[in-house]
């Protein structure tokens, strides 16, 4: 499917391990239950699809656009997210775990009750972006977006941010 446009297509509870979906179209698509572990997605844009409840396991998602996409309860174990827009993407309770988000735009984002371990954790975040009842551990530091300009949040700094807005996150130490 590499390249394909499969925008406004249902896909919903289909298999697809190990498959190509790299630079494909997936604009609005349905993709619920959808399970495509260990395939490459690199590029591909899912802005506004719905991903409820996808197995992400081992996925290549590197440089994949998810604007405003729902990923609500989606299993991204092992997953890597490098240079992806997920601005204004709903990903409550999903599961990120293991993962790697680099360079991840989470701007305006809903990452309510979603379980963190061990990611590398080194996203854009601003004052829309919801962390209540996040939990877990990651790899900071973040990039923070605010009315008073931009910096870089990490450390005990980043856990007591978290805290404050509702999150109960620990940030380890050691991974750059």
């Amino acid at each position: 499917m590499i390249g394909l446009d499969l925008s406004g297509a249902d896909l919903s509870g289909g298999v697809f391990h190990e498959s190509w979906f790299t630079d494909a179209k997936l604009v609005g698509a349905r993709l619920v239950g959808v399970d495509l572990y260990r395939s490459d997605a690199e590029g591909a844009d899912f802005s506004g699809a719905d991903l409820t409840r996808a197995s992400l396991v081992r996925v290549n998602l590197d440089d994949a656009v998810f604007r405003g996409a729902v990923l609500d309860g989606a299993e991204l174990v092992k997953a890597s997210l490098y240079g992806v827009d997920a601005s204004a993407a709903s990903l409550r309770g999903t599961r990120l775990m293991g993962a790697s988000l680099i360079d991840v735009n989470f701007c305006g984002s809903d990452l309510s009750e979603a379980v963190v371990q061990e990611n590398t954790f080194r996203v854009t975040v601003d004052e829309e972006t919801d962390f209540t009842g996040m939990s877990g551990t990651v790899f900071g530091p973040v990039h923070m977006i605010g009315r008073d300009g931009e910096k870089e949040i990490g450390g005990a700094d980043l856990e007591r941010w978290l805290r404050e807005r509702g999150g109960d996150v620990r940030v380890l130490e050691g991974r750059k």
